[in-house]
């Protein structure tokens, strides 16, 4: 079996997700080449994609839209990559079209890519957080785009108050989210991209294990750190909106689906209700991009017309 990212697969089936090349950090002490300041950077995302969908959703809790540009790229990702194109789908990937990026005039992301690193050759990637003024990629890694956007932006977000990383559980939190990103983020994608039947049933039995002991610690607690939303609560939501639309089929993540836990999915359609954040989720892109794009999983290229989720459902939540 043909692996869809042939460079980040094991001989014996297992998929690898390539490291973040691009890690450099925004200041606001002058400890680096990039001081904090409004609309100097610009973001660089796709609304399928759930690693660049934390960063859209702490740039809009945050409060930073004015400070920090956003341009979305299209769902659809053929061997050219991600595309600067109009993203309703009415443009084919292979035919010619306008650049929908206003920054640069980029036709793909790969473009950005090379104008800061001419000799990359891996898989490009969404997040990027792009500085206009040396008209390079800063950062490719949504965990530190989170927390630069939490921290060092914000003098120039409207929501000063709101802190995603407290420093009163950041042990706790820090060791949470390392347990979410090797099981249930990229938990997904190592179920999903495994090209042998052992590696898979690994992988996924390890996914929902790790959704046994969220189901559990979710029984006793409104998110996972008490009452207060905390980064990890926005990590774990963008997997979990996209687990029964996506992974449970396209991925074969297939022994139980969210709906089917009543904490999690109380959890979930919680935060989907929190303002602004139904903005975010774009399950048009979402459905597009994985079972048009993944055509080593789905040759076809068939899109569900399903499932049907009410996240406008009271989650009973409140109840903590």
């Amino acid at each position: 079996m043909t692996a869809q990212f042939p460079t980040e697969q094991s001989q014996s089936g297992e998929f690898h997700r390539q490291e973040d090349a691009f890690r450099e950090w925004v200041s606001n002490d002058g400890s680096t080449p990039y001081p904090a300041a409004a609309d100097r950077y610009h973001l660089y995302v796709s609304l399928a994609c759930p690693w660049a969908s934390r960063t859209i959703i702490l740039r809009k809790l945050k409060g930073l839209e004015e400070a920090i540009g956003m341009t979305i790229v299209d769902p659809i990702r053929d061997e050219r990559g991600w595309a600067f194109r109009d993203p309703s789908g009415k443009i084919p990937p292979g035919a010619s079209f306008e650049s929908t990026d206003p920054i640069n005039g980029f036709h793909f992301l790969s473009e950005a890519y090379g104008a800061t690193d001419p000799s990359f050759d891996e898989r490009v990637t969404v997040p990027v957080f792009w500085d206009k003024q040396t008209k390079r990629i800063v950062n490719n890694c949504e965990d530190d785009i989170c927390r630069m956007f939490n921290d060092v932006f914000n003098e120039f977000a409207k929501n000063k108050g709101v802190d995603f990383f407290p420093k009163d559980i950041e042990a706790e939190h820090a060791k949470v989210a390392d347990f979410l990103h090797d099981n249930v983020n990229n938990g997904v994608y190592r179920a999903g991209f495994a090209t042998r039947q052992r590696p898979y049933e690994i992988a996924c039995r390890r996914l929902f294990e790790a959704l046994d002991q969220l189901e559990d610690r979710l029984s006793k607690t409104r998110h996972l750190f008490g009452n207060r939303i905390v980064e990890a609560d926005w990590r774990l939501f963008c997997t979990l909106v996209r687990f029964d639309v996506v992974y449970h089929g396209h991925f074969k993540c297939n022994l139980r689906r969210i709906v089917d836990y009543s904490n999690l999915q109380g959890f979930l359609t919680d935060l989907y209700q929190q303002p602004g954040i139904a903005d975010t989720v774009n399950f048009d892109h979402i459905k597009r991009h994985y079972y048009m794009t993944h055509t080593q999983i789905n040759p076809t290229r068939i899109v569900p017309i399903g499932p049907v989720i009410d996240f406008t459902r009271p989650h009973g939540r409140d109840k903590f």
